[in-house]
């Protein structure tokens, strides 16, 4: 026989272990209200359990409809849309397969160690396996805030996935002499595009940021020589949805003379462009927008 009150993020939860049944519920934030639910529990438990789990069984939903209701709820409310979206790609392709019809109480830390192993055994790189267990205990943890669980059968396994193999490196960095050749071609062939490749390479920004920068965003100090020159990177384009970088922090990327020279000569473009329609605030506007001055396809 076990009751026990426990604090998560500020609110005391009352878990019962008694001749096998388990239950667990949120009683807020008033800690001695919480102890002293706690005593009448134990007071009852002593007397036999009487209406401690009431007349029948309380049962918990099953992995796959708490799901349903995780996404719902949460993941596509708190979460960004591409980062939801991966998400449900982990829960259909990895774990709904394995737990969808299992209450979440069955769900258990050797159950899913063996996922992992199978995991492993399948030749998926490790990101991908700690992707599924980011998401399971995800999971598990809102279940436990909202009472229906006591502990976490996912957390802490994360060195299990060692023996996984790594990602494979995806990209090689160009070479001193292979950038300057493809600025040189960009200039000749394509140079309406040419200072969306120059910010690409001395920047590095991802590619949602490059389509998303806006004019407002750049800060040319004073002239060439002032260091607090930089391109602010605080917005992405992401499954065409304009949201904030994939940190959701701000940042700040330095600003190389060259960089700086080619972006003021477009600032000046547009302005003049701007001015005879009429404008003189472009702060808002796109640096590579599209042809029809729409967002640029990545």
């Amino acid at each position: 026989m076990g009751v026990k009150l426990k604090k998560y993020k500020g609110k005391w939860y009352l878990f019962i272990d008694y001749i096998g049944k388990r239950k667990a519920k949120c009683l807020g934030t008033d800690r001695k209200l919480a102890e002293s639910i706690k005593r009448q529990v134990e007071a009852k438990l002593v007397l036999g359990g009487l209406g401690v789990f009431g007349t029948e069984e309380e049962k918990l939903p099953t992995f796959g409809v708490y799901a349903d209701s995780w996404m719902k709820d949460y993941a596509r409310v708190e979460c960004k849309t591409s980062t939801a979206d991966g998400y449900e790609g982990v829960l259909r392709q990895y774990l709904l397969p394995r737990f969808a019809n299992n209450r979440l109480d069955e769900i258990t830390r050797d159950r899913i160690k063996s996922m992992i192993n199978e995991l492993v055994a399948k030749d998926l790189s490790r990101n991908t396996i700690r992707n599924a267990l980011c998401v399971i205990r995800g999971m598990i943890n809102q279940a436990i805030e909202g009472g229906l669980l006591a502990s976490n059968p996912a957390s802490r396994l994360g060195r299990f996935t060692r023996t996984a193999k790594s990602a494979e490196k995806k990209g090689v960095s160009l070479t001193t002499e292979e950038v300057q050749t493809f600025l040189d071609s960009a200039s000749e062939i394509c140079p309406e595009y040419y200072p969306l490749f120059l910010t690409a390479l001395r920047a590095g920004l991802r590619r949602g940021e490059l389509v998303a920068l806006q004019m407002g965003d750049l800060n040319f100090g004073k002239d060439e020589n002032d260091l607090n020159r930089y391109i602010f990177v605080q917005h992405n384009y992401v499954h065409r949805e304009h949201t904030s970088t994939k940190s959701k922090k701000a940042r700040r990327v330095d600003m190389s003379k060259d960089l700086r020279k080619t972006l003021v000569e477009l600032r000046d473009k547009r302005l003049l462009e701007a001015f005879m329609r009429g404008m003189n605030d472009i702060s808002d506007a796109l640096v590579f927008p599209s042809p029809d001055g729409k967002i640029l396809d990545r």
